[in-house]
């Protein structure tokens, strides 16, 4: 394994090319659920969700931004979107990030990170921590090629979030299919962030623990989340994705 030497690029926070956009350069299109619906259910649209899931699990073809926007929102109305149930091979991926040598991982500890990650993909195949945790392992493998689509995928995912709104008011709220992805996009852009306060029946506040560049927190809509959640369901969130206090990182 030639370049065991990357790991500085092990999982934390990674700043994405997409969150160096301002708001005002952002184009911004609030999902409009009949649009999505009809593309994503029609074999004629480019948008069909059968077709584009299938673009994004083989990966031997780009995607654009438009398709992930589909392809994210478009989750909502398929039979595997499940946005309360347990996903416990992220709970291992997490936990074996927990225990890994950020210079020195072994083969068996990156490999067993992929096999939990297809399966945590299984349950949630836009979880950014995941994906973040897949480039990861690949690129200390030394796969460039799956290194890039995981990647590639990362960024697709937060950029159809964030093209869903500002996040900087309650009317312009970011979109979100599972509560998770709200601070998983905070942490992307380097902020630190305290528990989410809900302001409404559709939309919570993830505050910064400090004031930074003029932003004292983000704004999400979890409308849909609502939509899936069984009435015996108690809501358990997850907190963060940083491990063992690593700084922001960006892959090359």
């Amino acid at each position: 394994m030639k370049h065991l030497k990357k790991l500085s690029l092990l999982f934390a926070v990674i700043i994405m090319a997409l969150s160096s956009l301002s708001a005002e350069e952002r184009k911004i299109i609030v999902p409009d659920e009949e649009d999505i619906l009809a593309q994503t259910l029609d074999t004629t649209s480019p948008y069909y969700y059968t077709n584009l899931m299938l673009k994004y699990r083989l990966g031997t073809e780009s995607m654009t931004a438009m398709e992930y926007y589909y392809l994210y929102y478009g989750f909502l109305y398929q039979e595997e979107y499940r946005p309360f149930a347990e996903n416990r091979p992220l709970d291992d991926m997490l936990g074996i990030m927990a225990g890994i040598d950020p210079e020195q991982p072994t083969v068996g500890q990156l490999e067993a990170l992929i096999e939990r990650g297809i399966e945590a993909m299984e349950i949630d195949p836009f979880n950014p921590k995941t994906l973040n945790i897949l480039a990861y392992a690949y690129g200390a493998l030394d796969d460039p090629h799956r290194e890039r689509l995981y990647f590639n995928h990362l960024n697709g995912i937060i950029g159809a979030i964030e093209m869903s709104g500002t996040g900087l008011k309650e009317e312009d709220a970011w979109h979100i299919l599972m509560f998770s992805h709200a601070y998983d996009i905070v942490a992307s852009k380097g902020y630190s962030y305290n528990e989410a306060r809900i302001i409404s029946r559709t939309t919570e506040f993830v505050p910064l623990t400090r004031k930074q560049d003029g932003i004292k927190g983000f704004y999400f809509d979890y409308s849909r989340v609502y939509r899936n959640k069984p009435d015996d369901v108690t809501i358990k969130r997850d907190r963060t994705w940083q491990i063992n206090g690593l700084q922001p990182q960006q892959y090359k």
